[in-house]
């Protein structure tokens, strides 16, 4: 199902995502730029590509996707942080490059609170905990007893990553023994964790449905203050005795500093406008993440508080990369 939702979502822009088009050249087309922190095939593409078709019959004119990864999200926020004010050229990110990145690095060369407008948050996307298949612990009171007892090993997506977060919540709040395996990249750590070379792995639930789907992966446990519509039988954290394992992998938009004020209110409606389609609908409903569109001042306020969450966390643990 997830497949071929994505398949379809992606179907109408798939010409244009092609194009290697330079700001200059979609400035004289009249095209807007939707630049995206990851690869092209993840869940953040493919939000992308269902938020850029919608924005394309908003605005009447194309909506390019462009991948732009590496840096832990600086390559894509450094191109957008130097664009044209001008409303065409705009950053879908998740939390990582805005909020978790400013407490990870000793100097970053963008300025995530300064260099950026927020327009409105996309989606909330629930980190939910996995094992494979053919993993003893059965259930997520058996994990955690093992983690409390002998300890055991949980990969995550690289140091510093939302995955790498929630295993430090899931250790404050438990006082487990868990060694920290971090993998560069989700699928790494998804295939080891499936293979059982590490015990488990907490990641968005947009990118581990397919898995969970297909019996390859068993959801233990949900990362947020609610359990999931998708996976209505699996306990949050909160409902078994372990408090303060929220992580909300959120995606927004944003463009640069300097876009005036009626551009980002106006960019807002339609992403407001966007989120109420039937694509976007089917979209979170495929995909277990929630739409939540939110005014610039409520994105900006939870951009806030999420950097200190995740600032204070960083220090807290002494988590730190060198730039």
């Amino acid at each position: 199902m997830y497949t071929r939702m994505l398949k379809c979502a992606a179907a109408g822009l798939i010409s244009l995502a092609g194009l290697a088009a330079t700001p200059a050249a979609q400035a004289q087309s009249g095209a807007t730029s939707l630049v995206v922190a990851f690869p092209a095939g993840g869940p953040a593409d493919s939000l992308a590509r269902v938020i850029a078709q919608q924005l394309n019959e908003k605005l009447k004119q194309p909506v390019l996707v462009e991948n732009k990864p590496g840096g832990n999200g600086a390559i894509a926020a450094t191109f957008v942080g130097r664009s044209r004010p001008d409303g065409q050229t705009l950053f879908l990110s998740s939390v990582g490059a805005i909020s978790i990145n400013p407490g990870l690095y000793p100097k970053l060369i963008y300025d995530p609170i300064n260099d950026f407008k927020p327009i409105s948050l996309l989606v909330s996307v629930p980190e939910v905990l996995i094992v494979g298949q053919d993993s003893p612990y059965k259930t997520a009171q058996d994990f955690l007893a093992k983690a409390k007892g002998e300890g055991l090993s949980m990969a995550s997506s690289g140091v510093g990553s939302m995955p790498h977060m929630a295993i430090v919540q899931l250790k404050n709040a438990t006082g487990a023994k868990i060694l920290h395996v971090p993998y560069k990249g989700a699928a790494p750590a998804i295939t080891d964790t499936l293979g059982g070379q590490v015990a488990g792995f907490i990641g968005d639930i947009s990118g581990l449905m397919p898995q969970i789907q297909s019996g390859k992966a068993r959801a233990l446990a949900i990362a947020a203050p609610k359990r999931s519509p998708l996976l209505p039988d699996v306990p949050t954290f909160d409902e078994l005795g372990v408090p303060n394992v929220y992580a909300n992998n959120w995606y927004g938009l944003f463009a640069p500093k300097g876009t005036p004020d009626a551009k980002i209110e106006e960019l807002n409606r339609m992403v407001r406008e966007a989120m109420d389609s039937q694509a976007l609908k089917n979209y979170a409903a495929a995909t277990g993440v929630e739409l939540s569109p939110t005014t610039p001042r409520q994105f900006a306020d939870l951009v806030a508080a999420d950097t200190r969450k995740w600032g204070d966390l960083s220090r807290a643990e002494g988590i730190q990369m060198n730039n």
